[in-house]
C-alpha cells in the first residue's frame, strides 16, 4: 500500500514494467518424501492426515530477476503457510485462493497470489509412508479414545461407510492403502510488483481450470505462463490493460497519479465480515498504532482486512511490523513488544480463550469469522464517529450491504445477494417499476440498523429523514459500456466510494496542517542528523484550533510514528516534482477544500463535511474500463520440442523450464505499448518514495526513517534457528530502550520551561489532554516492556500481574531482602535546620501504593490498575524507584521471564530505569487530575505560635480547605487538637485554606503561624503561611482568614542517597506576614520600590494569561500570595499613611470606609460632578457596603483583600484609584509626600492597572464566599 503501488515495488531502475516477476509451483517433493513440519506447532496426537508436512518450492520461472531477487524461504512459507496437507477422497477438496505480501528490509513490498488445490498422490513410497504412520499412530493411541477432531469431516465420511459407530470412527481416522485414494495440496503462485489481486486470481483460476477440465487447453500451459511473465506489461498510471487468460480476457486498471493509490481488494467483504461500527473502531486502533491481531480460518480474509485497513489510512502509512499472514513457524513473533498488524490463522476448532497471547493491555483482537472485535481499554472516539458511520452506511446500503455486517458471510452467500436496493432504483428505465420513483428510504425504514442510527443521530441533532441512497442515473450507463462484468464493476464502485469517504475525513481534519509544519532552519543534511531532537509539527497550536471532542483522538494521533513520517515526508519534499505521490494527491485535495471553504485557519468547527469527490473518482474508473488503453500480445505457441507440453487431466504438468527461463530477446511490447516518456516517468515514480536526493543521501534517509520507526518491519522469513530468534529479540530490546529514551525526552521537554509549578488551571483543558496522551503512551510502553519474553501470561496486564506476584511474595516473607515492607521514610521536612514541628513523613512503599490503587473501586480492570499505579508513582516521583524495587526480586523475575526478555537484560534495564528517573525533575499531577471522584485522606497540621500562649486558647476552631476540584466545607477541629486526618472527595491541587474560630470562651485569641495539609495518597504537602492573630480586638479583629498555599517540593532520594533538586518555587518564609500587622513596624518603602512591586504583580498576571493554558499557574497566588497584587496595592495605600496616636492601629479599610461615607453623603446632597465620576463612586460604595455586610468575620485586611480581588475581576481597580486620589478624605489621612497624592505617580499606576482590562479573571470561590455581586 505504500506509494501508488508503483513505488511499492521499490524496484531498481532496470525493472522493465512487467506484470509478473515469477511463476512459482510449491508442493510435495517426492525425492525427500514426508518431513513433519515441527515448527508449525502441530502435535503428534493428531492423526497423520491432520498433521502438517514440509512443503518445498518445486519450480520457479524465471530462476531470478535482478530487480526482485527471489526469496525462497519467504515464498515457501507464505504460499503454504501451514505446509502440506493430505486428504482422502472422503474429504472436501475445494481450491483455495489467497494473496500475501513480502516486505523487504527497506520497507518496499512484493505481492504474491497463490491458488492451492489437491492432486492425487501417485508416488507409491509416499502412500506407503502414510500407511506406516497410521499403523504407528494406531498402535500408540487406542483408536476408540481418539475423539473426532472435526465434526464436519465425520459427516462427510458417514455417507460412505455404514456400520457401527466404531467403524465410522476408524474409517474417519484411518487411511487404507488398498481402499483410499490419497491427495496432497499443491500451489501455483504469481509474484508481482503491484497488487492486481482480481486479475492474478483470474489467471491462476483459469490455469487450474485448464488442468482439471476434460478438454485440453487451447495452447500448452507454457504459452500462457510465458505470456503473463514476459509479454504482459504493467498498465501505466491512469491506464487500463486487457490481456488473455486461458479461457477469456482479463482486465486490470491502475489509478492515475492524481487519484487514490492502487487498491484491489474488495472493501465490501470487510464490511460484511465486521460491520461498520467494528470497522471504524478497528480503524481507530490502527491509526493510534495499537497492536492489532487479526484471526481467521481464511488466509485471504486476513489479507483483505489488513490491506483494507492500511489502504483506508490514506495519506498515512502503517510504519511498523506488518505481517498479514503469520506463518505458523513464526508464532513467537506475537511476543514482539512493538506495534504490529498481524494475521493469525485459526484452525476453526479452538476458540479465542485457548489463544495464549503474550500481551493484551494494548491489543486489538479481531476475530474476523465471528464478527467480533476486542478493543484495548480507553480507546478514544474517532472524530464525528456517528456522522462518519452514517455516511459509510448510506453507501453500503446503496449496494445492498447491511451496515451491521453479515454474520454468515461467505463467498457464496455474497454472490447470491444479487437483488439490491440499488438495482431496483436503477431499474426504472427497464420499466419494471411504474413511473413512481421508488423512495429508497421507505425500503430501508424497516432496517433495524437505520433505526439504531437514527436514534443515535437524533441525539447529535442531525436529521436522518433525508437519508440518501445514492441513485445511479441511467444516463451514464447508456453511453459507457464497461468492459468488465457488472459484479466486478460494482466492486470497483463500492471500493472507490468508501475510500473517498475515508480519505475525506483526513482532508477535512488536516485541511490546514501545512501552517503548523515546522520547517527546519538548517540544511537537510544536518536536519537528518538531529532528526530525533527536532520537533517537526506545532502540536500545541494545532490542537488548540481543534473542536473539543476531537482532542482525545487527535492528541494521541499526533504522537504516532505514521504522523511523524508523514510530516517528515512533507519537510523532505519542498517542491512539487520532488513530492511523494501520496503527499501530492493529499495536498491537491487539501488545496481544493481550502478554496471551497475559504475558512479561517483557526475556526474550531465540528461541522461534519460530507465527501464530495465520489462522482469524479468513479467517473475516472468508469472511463478506463469503458475504453481499454492497451491490449497485450496474445499467447502463442512457443518453440517447444515435439512431445513437450503433454497434458494429463487432473495434474499440473511439469513445465518446460528451457522455454520459460528467459524472455524474448528484445522487449517488443514495451516499445509498442508504452511511449518512452511513460517508461521514464514510471521509473521516476518508483523512486519518489525514496526521495530524489543523491543516492547516498537517499540510502541514509531510508536507513534513518527505518531506525526511527520500529527496528523491525517484518520478521525475516527464514529458517528460524535459536540464534535468529535471539537476534530478533535483541533488536526488540534495543528498540524498546530507544523508544523509552525518546518518550522520556519528549515528556520532559513538554513539562519544562514552565515558570509556575502547577500546570493547568480550572477544568481539564487541552493540556490535560496532551499530558494524558504522553502518559498513556508511556503506560503502553511499560506494558510492552513487561510483556516481552513472559513465560506464562496471567491477566491482561503484564505489569500489574508482576506487581501482584511481588505483593504476594512480600506478604509471605515480610522481611526478605534488603528492603522491608515498612519502606523507607522520606524525611523531607526534618532535614531543614529549623526545629519547627512538622508532619511525620510518609512511608515510601510500593505495596502501600498498590493498596491505594486496589482500594479505588472505580477501577475495575488490571490494565486500568496498572495505569493508575504508574500515574500515582509518576506523581510521587517514585516510578523509577518502585520499578527498581520490583525488579530487585531477581528470583521472581527469573520465574516470570525468559532469558531473552528485556527485564533480564541488565544493562538495558539499568538504562531504562535511569531514563525514568529523569521524570523526577518535573512535577506531574497525572493521578490527581485524572481520578477526580475518588476519596482521598488528607492530613492537617496547624502550627500556632509558641511564644504567645496558644495553649490557653478556649474557642472552637474550624477549617475549610479548597482545591481546584472542590472544597471540604467547614470542618470543626476538636479543641486542643492541632493534627487531624479526614477523608473527602479528591480536591485536586490545593489552593486556599480558610481558618477561623467561634470566639467562645475566656481566651478567644489565637496566633497561627501556618497550616500544613498533605494528600495521604500522593504525598503532596502544601504550606499555608498565616502569621496573624485570629480574635476580636486583636490585630484587625478578624475571626477568620483566607490563607493561600504553596506546594512544598519534596526531596525524593535517588539511589537511597539524599540529593536535593532545587525547589521550583521557594516556599514562603516563616517570617513573612500575610498582611502587615500594623503600619508602624514595616520597613518603609520608597515610591520607586512600590511602583516596581506593582509592576511585577501586574506583570505576573499578564504573563499568566499569555501562557498556553496548560502552563498557567495558580491565579490566586498571583493575586493574594507573597508579592501578589493585594500586597502591592497595600503598599501603595500605606505609603504616607498618617500614623495615629500610640496604641491605636488604623487600617486601610478604615480609610476606605470613610471615603465611602463621603461619597454617599455627596449623593444625598446631590452635589454630583460628571456622570462618569458618579458611576465610579456608586460602584465603589456598592462593593464596600457588600463586603461590610458579609456574614463572615474576615477582619479589615481580609476585607481589603476581597475588595482588590473583586475590583480586579470586574476591571474597576483603576477607576477606584482615580476616584480615591481626588477624595478629600485622602487629603486628611495622608501626608503630602504620599504616593496617592502624587498625580504623575497615580497616573502611571492607573495605566499599569488598565492592562488587566483585557483578561477574564475568574476568582476562586473561597475568596469571595458570602458575596454575590
Amino acid at each position: 500500500m505504500s506509494g501508488d503501488g508503483g513505488s511499492s515495488s521499490g524496484s531498481s531502475s532496470s525493472a522493465p514494467g512487467r506484470f509478473a516477476d515469477y511463476f512459482v509451483i510449491c508442493g510435495l517433493d517426492t525425492e525427500t518424501g514426508l518431513e513433519p513440519d515441527e515448527l508449525s506447532g502441530e502435535n503428534f496426537e493428531q492423526t497423520p492426515l491432520r498433521r502438517t508436512f514440509k512443503s518445498k518450492v518445486l519450480a520457479r520461472y524465471p530462476e531470478n530477476v535482478e530487480w526482485n531477487p527471489f526469496d525462497q524461504d519467504a515464498v515457501g512459507m507464505l504460499c503454504m503457510p501451514k505446509g502440506l496437507s493430505f486428504k482422502t477422497q472422503a474429504d472436501a477438496r475445494e481450491p483455495q485462493f489467497h494473496s500475501f505480501i513480502i516486505t523487504r528490509e527497506d520497507g518496499s513490498r512484493t505481492f504474491g497470489f497463490s491458488l492451492t488445490f489437491y492432486e492425487e498422490v501417485t508416488s507409491k513410497q509416499i502412500c506407503s509412508a502414510m500407511q506406516t504412520l497410521y499403523h504407528m499412530h494406531n498402535a500408540e493411541y487406542d483408536i476408540l479414545q481418539t475423539p473426532p477432531t472435526n465434526d464436519k469431516d465425520i459427516c462427510s465420511t458417514i455417507e460412505q461407510c455404514n456400520g457401527t459407530s466404531v467403524t465410522k470412527l476408524q474409517r474417519f481416522n484411518s487411511y487404507d492403502i488398498s481402499r483410499d485414494t490419497l491427495y496432497v495440496s499443491k500451489c501455483i503462485c504469481l509474484i508481482t510488483p503491484m497488487s492486481f489481486m482480481k486479475a492474478c486470481r483470474r489467471v491462476l483460476e483459469q490455469l487450474h481450470q485448464a488442468v482439471t477440465s476434460p478438454q485440453p487447453p487451447p495452447l500448452p500451459l507454457e504459452s500462457f505462463i510465458y505470456n503473463i511473465l514476459y509479454e504482459v506489461p504493467l498498465p501505466p498510471a491512469g491506464r487500463s490493460l486487457k490481456f488473455s487468460g486461458v479461457y477469456g480476457p482479463i482486465i486490470c486498471q491502475r489509478p492515475s497519479t492524481s487519484e487514490l493509490p492502487l487498491f484491489d481488494f474488495p472493501v465490501k467483504e470487510v464490511f460484511e465480515l465486521l460491520g461498520v461500527e467494528n470497522m471504524v473502531q478497528l480503524f481507530t486502533c490502527a491509526l493510534l498504532e495499537f497492536q492489532i491481531l487479526l484471526y481467521s480460518q481464511h488466509y485471504q480474509r486476513l489479507m483483505t482486512v489488513a490491506e483494507t485497513i492500511t489502504a483506508l489510512m490514506f495519506p498515512f502509512q502503517w510504519q511498523h511490523v506488518y505481517v498479514p499472514i503469520l506463518p505458523a513457524s513464526l508464532l513467537h513473533f506475537l511476543d514482539a513488544p512493538v506495534p504490529y498488524l498481524m494475521g493469525l490463522h485459526s484452525n476453526g476448532l479452538d476458540d479465542r480463550s485457548k489463544l495464549e497471547l503474550p500481551q493484551e493491555a494494548n491489543l486489538c483482537f479481531v476475530d474476523i469469522d465471528n464478527h467480533y472485535v476486542e478493543l484495548p481499554e480507553d480507546l478514544p472516539q474517532f472524530p464525528n464517529k456517528l456522522e462518519f458511520i452514517q455516511e459509510v452506511s448510506e453507501i453500503l446500503m446503496a449496494f445492498g450491504i447491511s451496515p451491521e455486517g453479515n454474520l454468515h458471510c461467505s463467498e457464496s452467500a455474497s454472490k447470491m445477494k444479487s437483488l439490491r436496493t440499488c438495482d431496483i432504483v436503477s431499474d426504472k428505465r427497464n420499466g419494471n417499476l411504474g413511473g413512481t420513483t421508488l423512495n429508497s428510504y421507505e425500503l430501508l425504514k424497516e432496517n433495524e440498523t437505520i433505526a439504531r442510527l437514527q436514534a443515535l443521530v437524533k441525539r447529535t441533532g442531525v436529521s436522518l429523514e433525508k437519508l440518501e441512497v445514492r441513485e445511479e442515473t441511467g444516463s451514464s450507463k447508456k453511453d459507457l459500456k464497461v468492459q468488465c462484468d457488472e459484479e466486478e464493476f460494482r466492486i470497483y464502485q463500492l471500493n472507490i466510494q468508501v475510500r473517498e469517504v475515508f480519505a475525506n475525513r483526513f482532508t477535512q481534519m488536516f485541511a490546514d496542517y501545512e501552517v503548523f509544519v515546522i520547517q527546519p532552519s538548517q540544511d537537510k543534511e544536518s536536519w537528518f542528523t538531529n532528526r530525533e531532537q527536532m520537533q517537526n509539527f506545532d502540536k500545541a497550536s494545532f490542537l488548540s484550533d481543534q473542536p473539543e471532542p476531537y482532542l482525545p483522538f487527535l492528541s494521541r494521533f499526533l504522537e504516532t510514528q505514521m504522523f511523524a513520517s508523514f510530516i517528515d515526508n512533507k519537510i523532505m519534499c519542498h517542491d512539487d516534482d520532488d513530492k511523494d505521490p501520496i503527499l501530492r494527491v493529499f495536498d491537491s485535495r487539501v488545496d481544493k477544500i481550502r478554496l471551497l471553504n475559504v475558512r479561517t485557519p483557526t475556526l474550531r468547527t465540528s461541522m461534519y463535511q460530507k465527501c464530495t469527490t465520489i462522482d469524479e473518482a468513479e467517473k475516472a474508473i468508469e472511463l478506463r474500463l469503458a475504453k481499454i488503453d492497451h491490449t497485450a500480445v496474445h499467447p502463442h505457441l512457443l518453440d517447444m520440442k515435439i512431445g513437450q507440453g503433454k497434458y494429463e487431466p487432473g495434474f499440473f504438468p511439469k513445465l518446460q523450464s528451457d522455454v520459460l527461463s528467459t524472455g524474448p530477446a528484445s522487449n517488443k511490447w514495451t516499445k509498442r505499448n508504452a511511449p518512452a516518456q511513460w517508461r521514464r516517468k514510471d521509473r521516476q515514480k518508483q523512486h519518489t518514495e525514496h526521495l530524489r536526493l543523491d543516492n547516498d543521501q537517499r540510502e541514509k534517509y531510508i536507513q534513518e526513517a527505518r531506525n526511527l520507526g520500529s527496528t523491525i518491519r517484518q520478521p525475516k522469513l527464514s529458517n528460524l534457528s535459536p540464534s535468529v530468534i535471539a537476534q530478533t529479540n535483541w533488536k526488540f530490546v534495543e528498540g524498546l530502550l530507544k523508544e523509552c529514551r525518546n518518550k522520556t525526552k519528549r515528556m520532559l521537554v513538554e513539562k519544562m520551561g514552565r515558570e509556575a509549578v502547577e500546570l493547568g488551571h480550572g477544568e481539564v483543558n487541552i493540556t490535560g489532554v496532551e499530558e494524558n496522551t504522553l502518559i498513556a503512551s508511556l503506560c503502553d510502553l511499560l506494558e510492552r516492556i513487561w510483556s516481552h519474553g513472559l513465560q506464562v501470561k496471567q491477566g491482561k496486564s503484564a505489569l500489574w500481574s508482576h506487581l501482584l506476584h511481588y505483593q504476594e511474595n512480600r506478604q509471605r516473607k515480610p522481611t526478605s531482602g534488603s528492603f522491608s515492607t515498612s519502606g523507607i521514610l522520606l524525611d523531607s521536612e526534618r532535614r531543614k535546620s529549623d526545629a519547627s514541628p512538622a508532619m511525620s513523613p510518609l512511608r515510601v512503599s510500593l505495596i502501600q501504593d498498590m493498596r491505594h490503587i486496589q482500594n479505588i473501586s472505580e477501577i475495575k480492570t488490571d490494565v486500568g490498575k496498572a495505569r493508575a499505579w504508574v500515574r500515582l508513582s509518576m506523581e510521587k516521583k517514585l516510578l523509577s524507584r518502585h520499578l527498581k524495587h520490583l525488579l530487585s526480586d531477581h528470583e521472581l523475575t527469573k520465574k516470570l521471564y525468559k532469558r531473552y526478555a528485556f527485564l533480564r537484560c541488565d544493562d538495558e534495564k539499568e538504562q531504562f530505569l535511569y531514563h525514568l528517573l529523569s521524570f523526577n525533575a518535573v512535577d506531574y499531577f497525572c493521578f490527581t487530575n485524572v481520578f477526580t471522584t475518588i476519596l482521598i485522606p488528607y492530613h492537617i497540621l496547624i502550627i500556632p505560635s509558641k511564644k504567645l500562649g496558644g495553649s490557653m486558647f478556649t474557642a472552637n476552631p474550624w477549617i475549610c480547605i479548597s482545591g481546584e476540584l472542590g472544597e471540604t466545607g467547614v470542618l470543626h477541629i476538636p479543641r486542643n487538637t492541632l493534627e487531624m486526618t479526614f477523608e473527602c472527595q479528591n480536591l485536586g491541587k490545593l489552593t486556599t485554606v480558610q481558618i477561623g474560630h467561634d470566639n467562645s470562651g475566656l481566651y478567644a485569641k489565637w496566633l497561627v503561624e501556618y497550616v500544613m495539609v498533605r494528600n495521604e495518597v500522593t504525598g503532596h504537602t502544601y504550606k499555608f503561611p498565616c502569621g496573624r492573630w485570629l480574635g476580636k480586638g486583636m490585630d484587625d479583629g478578624s475571626l477568620e482568614r483566607i490563607l493561600v498555599g504553596e506546594l512544598l517540593t519534596s526531596h525524593s532520594e535517588v539511589d537511597e542517597r539524599q540529593c536535593r533538586t532545587p525547589p521550583l518555587q521557594q516556599s514562603p518564609s516563616m517570617i513573612r506576614r500575610f498582611v502587615t500587622i500594623s503600619p508602624n513596624n514595616k520597613p518603609k518603602l520608597n515610591t520607586g520600590q512600590i511602583q516596581e512591586s506593582i509592576g511585577e504583580a501586574v506583570n505576573g498576571i499578564v504573563k499568566h494569561f499569555h501562557k498556553p493554558e496548560k502552563e498557567r499557574g495558580s491565579l490566586t497566588l498571583l493575586l493574594c500570595g507573597e508579592g501578589g497584587l493585594v500586597s502591592a496595592l497595600e503598599q501603595v495605600f500605606q505609603h504616607g499613611f498618617k500614623s495615629p496616636r500610640l496604641f491605636k492601629n488604623v487600617f486601610i479599610w478604615d480609610f476606605l470606609e470613610k471615603a465611602q461615607g463621603y461619597y454617599e453623603a455627596l449623593e444625598q446632597n446631590e452635589l454630583v460632578p460628571e456622570e462618569n465620576w458618579q458611576k465610579r463612586a456608586r460602584s465603589f460604595c456598592r462593593f464596600v457596603t457588600a463586603i461590610n455586610n458579609t456574614p463572615r468575620n474576615i477582619g479589615k485586611d481580609g476585607k481589603f483583600q476581597m475588595l482588590v480581588c473583586l475590583g480586579a475581576r470586574d476591571h474597576l481597580l483603576h477607576h477606584w484609584i482615580a476616584l480615591l486620589a481626588d477624595c478629600p478624605i485622602t487629603a486628611q489621612m495622608y501626608e503630602d509626600t504620599a504616593l496617592i497624592k502624587d498625580h504623575t505617580l497615580v497616573n502611571s499606576l492607573i495605566r499599569v492597572l488598565q492592562t488587566l482590562q483585557e483578561f477574564n479573571i475568574t476568582l476562586e470561590a473561597s475568596l469571595v464566599k458570602g458575596i454575590d455581586i
